[in-house]
């Protein structure tokens, strides 16, 4: 199985979704484009929180100096992101792949993190609780809906039954589960999560 992991805007919990992802799945991860903080990345996240032996992180295929689009960090690095450079890791194992913000946050003049999602991956939105998140969910899961993928949604944060409730009836996206807040996210945070998420990926 292989899954892209995206949100309907930036720090909604996409990281956090996809630890839990792997760890439930035992699945290889790689972030395809890492924006800013090289030194604490998504992926050295990912490597902290999960806690089972059999799990691979793959390298970025561009990280890029500065936290902001894509397509404008790769330009204060002299470099333009091209998707012919961006290669999916070979592996037997499951893998989860995180995008960058949004469906639409462009890697270049022409491309965005939509082009980089296969038509055999299914989709997980992250979808988190603010004003006008209701119409964020709708938008990313319908353009994705309107190409074919198959889409999950994971809540991220404390429950909102009126907000959920519409989403998934709008939507008929596949609920996977909630993220609730925590003090913090670790090793063991994450595993509970992750054979809590289990039971439903199997049938994913």
């Amino acid at each position: 199985m292989k899954i892209f992991v995206t949100g309907i805007s930036t720090e909604v919990g996409k990281t956090i979704a996809s630890a839990i992802l792997v760890e439930a799945l035992q699945a290889d991860y790689w972030k395809p484009v890492q924006a800013g903080d090289l030194h604490y990345s998504d992926s050295h996240k990912i490597r902290e929180m999960i806690s089972n032996p059999k799990s691979v992180i793959h390298p970025n295929s561009y990280a890029l100096s500065t936290p902001m689009s894509p397509h404008g960090a790769a330009e204060i690095d002299g470099i333009k992101i091209d998707l012919n450079g961006i290669l999916e890791p070979k592996t037997e194992n499951h893998l989860v792949i995180e995008g960058a913000g949004g469906l639409l946050v462009p890697l270049n003049d022409k491309d965005t993190i939509f082009d980089l999602i296969k038509p055999e991956y299914k989709v997980v939105v992250v979808s988190r609780h603010y004003l006008g998140s209701i119409n964020h969910s709708l938008l990313t899961i319908n353009a994705l809906r309107q190409k074919g993928f198959e889409v999950g949604i994971i809540f991220s944060g404390n429950e909102h039954q009126t907000t959920e409730e519409i989403i998934l009836k709008k939507t008929s996206a596949i609920f996977l589960g909630r993220i609730d807040e925590e003090e913090k996210f670790d090793k063991s945070t994450i595993k509970k999560f992750a054979e809590r998420f289990a039971p439903r990926l199997q049938s994913f």
